[in-house]
């Protein structure tokens, strides 16, 4: 029993770790097109971003629920080593693209954290198939979703405001940036935090600590609390990535860019679908930035983005399976 609670108490600080590096690594999807389009200060930026996460990740649970309970076909195929290892994983793929400056997706590197320990532990046999493809699923088309959508937003605004002259109509869109950056932070938190939400609970039901998947407040608490200190480190090397490498923000771009992608977000919340806000907001940019001229974006950036993207499920799988022997090796 002793080893049993040392274990969920480990589980339990790898989760609130990888929720506290989600928020300084995903902090920029929030935060990066106001500051680069300097319609907030970056430490007010990251303030209102941290407060806002915070609230988000207290609105519901649905996502939680969808992580914990559709990757493996039930708690009783996982225990608290192969939750380590996937976590683990998970940890040093956001550290490692967070180092290198790559807008990668921490819902992807948990997903595939989890893959490659459930692997290499029970096998195939543990794992839920058709609740992977549908998180997977929700992972890829949302930024194609967000592409689309943000290219109509923008080309809707162009249309109304497209007489006036561009000092006066982003004079005015940096307030506004100010009510899209707040909206942004607030969908991130309601997504975001509740994937480590749903893995602590998972790891809890699974030891025998509660009877049904049911998302204690406690750690609702923990991990809004988590997120919410990550997000007011900042992450700074990719703010610089997504705020100005993809495409030139003017603050009329980057309200159409961070309505939209707090619109999909927070409709895939709604959903209980777990989508990559990093994702999200990088596709919303491009489909902005096409809405003015398709060559006004960085599409070498783009490319480079998106095989840190397809790369990260795979390559997580691998370090998730290498963690567990490890684990394996530590707690015998």
């Amino acid at each position: 029993m002793p080893e049993l609670q040392y274990l969920i108490f480990t589980v339990i600080a790898l989760a609130l770790i990888f929720d506290f590096i989600n928020g300084f690594h995903d902090t920029a999807n929030a935060i990066a097109t106001s500051v680069s389009t300097r319609a907030l200060h970056p430490s007010h930026a990251i303030l209102m971003a941290a407060c806002l996460n915070f609230l988000g990740a207290m609105y519901s649970t649905g996502v939680a629920k969808t992580i914990g309970a559709d990757i493996v076909k039930s708690a009783q195929h996982v225990d608290e080593r192969i939750i380590i290892a996937a976590l683990v994983g998970a940890v040093v793929w956001n550290l490692i693209t967070w180092w290198f400056a790559i807008p990668s997706s921490s819902s992807h590197a948990l997903v595939g954290g989890v893959i490659g320990a459930v692997l290499v532990s029970v096998g195939s046999d543990g794992l839920n198939f058709y609740g992977i493809g549908k998180i997977v699923a929700s992972l890829i088309a949302s930024p194609l979703i967000a592409i689309v959508t943000g290219c109509i937003v923008m080309t809707i605004l162009f249309r109304l405001f497209g007489r006036f002259s561009p000092s006066s109509v982003n004079g005015k869109f940096k307030k506004m940036q100010i009510l899209s950056a707040a909206m942004m932070a607030f969908s991130h938190g309601s997504n975001d935090a509740q994937k480590s939400m749903g893995i602590i609970t998972l790891a809890l039901l699974s030891g025998g600590y509660i009877d049904v998947f049911e998302v204690p407040t406690y750690v609702k608490v923990l991990a809004a609390t988590a997120m919410a200190c990550g997000t007011a480190v900042g992450g700074w090397r990719i703010i610089k990535t997504i705020g100005g490498k993809i495409f030139k923000l003017e603050p009329i771009s980057g309200f159409a860019a961070d309505l939209n992608s707090s619109l999909v977000i927070f409709s895939a919340t709604l959903l209980h679908l777990p989508v990559s806000t990093t994702h999200v907001v990088s596709g919303s940019i491009m489909g902005v930035g096409t809405a003015k001229r398709v060559n006004a974006v960085r599409w070498g950036v783009a490319q480079q983005m998106v095989l840190a993207w397809v790369l990260t499920i795979p390559c997580t799988a691998v370090m998730g399976a290498v963690a567990y022997s490890l684990v394996l090796k530590i707690f015998q």
